[in-house]
């Protein structure tokens, strides 16, 4: 009996190494598998209308702030290759959109980073002009974290905002639909009439397997934040993230069966990120 137990500890040790290391790789690359079909996507149609490329702004910050939370606070290093990996892949897509908008301008005005105009902010004609804001912004952030490393406050505060950041990525679509009535905008890519930066282009719409996709990874994600005792910023903001989805998920559900009239102040949807 006893042999039969050490012979099932010793099986069982190597089987949970392996289901810890399959997590570990999964909730690294996880973040990036949603993007992937949306990258192949606008590369095949030469159209990036269809993606937001204020989500890339949203994750860089996020992922950028989570970098530095960790020199005040360690936490697992699957979670620091995370962020590093989905840095990468939103500079990726941000290259891609910024040659195929480029592309498809009738415009020959370029708009630089170094412009410091805020009606065009992130909105650059140069895919070098978003490295230059990015790289400032850490600088900044950068030297801020090590003036008050030493303060736990300011560390937790900071850990807090980065992923509260991140969390928060899909309450414009929430807020639309609210507004709308309707989930309508989220099927559909109508574009934008004017081609003018405007609030509502701004605002992030997603289609809904976008979202379930996000749902899924962020349940898989709050599951693996909580198992590994990951820092208490962490699982907050992602039980937060699952509410959202779930949330948006039972408005498609309700608008679709419950169809209502729209409010007469709502403004029409412009899609910048369906899939």
């Amino acid at each position: 009996m006893e042999e039969g137990l050490s012979s099932l500890k010793q099986f069982a040790l190597p089987v949970g190494k392996l289901a810890s290391w399959i997590a570990a790789v999964a909730m690294m690359f996880g973040g990036v598998v949603p993007y992937i079909p949306q990258y192949r996507d606008i590369k095949r149609t030469q159209n990036a209308e269809g993606f937001s490329i204020y989500v890339c702004l949203v994750l860089l910050v996020a992922n950028i702030l989570r970098i530095l939370f960790w020199f005040g606070r360690y936490f697992e290093p699957p979670l620091l290759l995370q962020s590093i990996i989905m840095i990468i892949t939103m500079l990726v897509m941000l290259k891609l959109c910024t040659a195929v908008r480029v592309a498809s301008e009738l415009t020959t005005r370029r708009r630089a980073f170094t412009d410091f105009d805020l009606q065009y902010f992130w909105l650059w004609s140069r895919f070098i002009d978003y490295i230059q804001c990015v790289l400032a912004f850490t600088v900044v952030a950068a030297y801020i974290t090590y003036l008050l490393i030493d303060s736990s406050l300011f560390v937790e505060t900071l850990g807090f905002f980065a992923v509260f950041t991140e969390a928060m990525l899909g309450t414009p679509q929430l807020y639309r639909n609210y507004e709308n009535k309707s989930t309508e905008g989220m099927r559909t890519n109508t574009g934008s009439p004017s081609g003018s930066p405007t609030i509502m282009s701004r605002a992030v719409n997603v289609s809904i397997t976008m979202v379930l996709m996000w749902a899924s990874g962020d349940t898989f994600k709050t599951a693996y934040f909580i198992l590994n005792q990951a820092p208490f910023q962490f699982w907050i903001c992602g039980l937060l993230q699952v509410c959202v989805d779930i949330t948006i998920l039972f408005q498609a559900y309700y608008y679709d069966r419950y169809p209502q009239k729209p409010s007469s102040h709502t403004v029409p949807s412009t899609s910048t990120k369906a899939l």
